[in-house]
């Protein structure tokens, strides 16, 4: 260690921490940060997945959870503690589950570090990708956006990530159905959920933030219900705790995620969180108590739920937002 650099000492034991809690004062080493998340995450699970002492279902099978992994920090992070937490239920099935959505030296090795957490913890690797879901690969649908752009005013603007979000999602759904699922896990983070918050507040879509998860308390019928376990703990803490615990995880960056409105909306986040240390939690915070105001303003949340007329998926539009941009790509064929 150079001189004159001194480390903090873990504010619950002697060891040298780790990182520092901004919000709480609170210095951690990596053993006492990872109990830290290990109990916000436990608390949150317990509030969202309500699980009786035996959860088979009646026909003896085990109550189902598709963990979504990517590689990543935050989804390796909630496969493990789901492992640590439920593993050794012999009525509930943690799976791993990862979406391929075709993107050049970025996918192929993050998919690689999800196998490899998967098979260290003994659980069922399950993958998805965008062309079994009729959609084409990533790259080439950012190759086909100028086009697309030019003959359909409502893509006109649109980035990657508005695409692959809805791909995304609807591959999730597809893949929750083919195991099975009866919940889906996501590792979205406090960073991730404020973000989103804050983009849909720009939009004015407050139903948008609304319908964001935890589901389980207002589930979709044909749809497994999505629990959100780490979503009071902020991204930083997740990094530090995942390379703490040696978890395989890929640090590598979307080529195509620059300029997306989530960018700008991280920068924003982090210097609201930097002036004011817990403002991440004020606008989740502020999220849920706008969701208790919007279901006692509408008792049947879902009213306005409907089947896609083509593809027979939830959606609130008569055409789903995926079967409208697959009918983009394939008219962009045409010309």
């Amino acid at each position: 260690m150079a001189a004159g650099i001194s480390v903090a000492q873990c504010s619950r034991c002697p060891k040298p921490a780790i990182l520092h809690q901004e919000y709480s004062g609170q210095h951690y080493c990596g053993q006492h940060l990872g109990q830290s998340i290990r109990k916000r995450f436990s608390k949150e699970l317990r509030n969202t997945l309500v699980l009786p002492k035996d959860a088979h279902h009646s026909d003896g099978r085990p109550f189902r959870i598709l963990a979504c992994i990517s590689g990543g920090k935050d989804s390796a992070v909630l496969l493990d503690l789901l492992v640590d937490i439920l593993g050794k239920r012999r009525d509930v099935e943690i799976i791993a589950g990862c979406v391929d959505e075709g993107i050049d030296g970025y996918r192929a090795p993050s998919l690689e570090c999800a196998r490899q957490l998967a098979e260290s913890l003994s659980i069922e690797f399950v993958t998805m990708s965008y062309e079994e879901m009729g959609y084409e690969r990533m790259d080439e649908v950012v190759l086909r956006m100028p086009g697309i752009g030019a003959q359909h005013s409502e893509a006109k603007g649109l980035m990657p990530c508005s695409y692959c979000g809805v791909f995304r999602r609807q591959s999730l759904n597809a893949m929750a159905e083919k195991v099975n699922a009866d919940v889906m896990a996501l590792g979205h983070n406090l960073d991730d959920m404020a973000q989103s918050i804050l983009m849909n507040l720009q939009k004015g879509e407050i139903e948008r933030s609304v319908r964001l998860a935890p589901h389980t308390d207002a589930p979709i019928e044909g749809l497994a219900p999505r629990i959100v376990p780490l979503r009071w703990v902020p991204e930083q803490e997740i990094h530090a705790h995942a390379i703490a615990k040696g978890l395989p995880i890929h640090h590598g960056e979307c080529p195509h995620a620059p300029g997306a409105m989530r960018q700008q909306s991280r920068s924003i986040v982090a210097a609201l969180e930097a002036q004011t240390p817990g403002a991440r939690h004020g606008l989740l915070h502020a999220l849920e108590q706008i969701r208790e105001l919007h279901r006692a303003a509408n008792p049947d949340p879902h009213a306005e739920v409907t089947k896609c007329e083509e593809c027979g998926e939830i959606t609130s539009r008569q055409i789903c937002q995926s079967c409208t941009m697959k009918r983009w790509l394939i008219e962009s064929h045409s010309r």
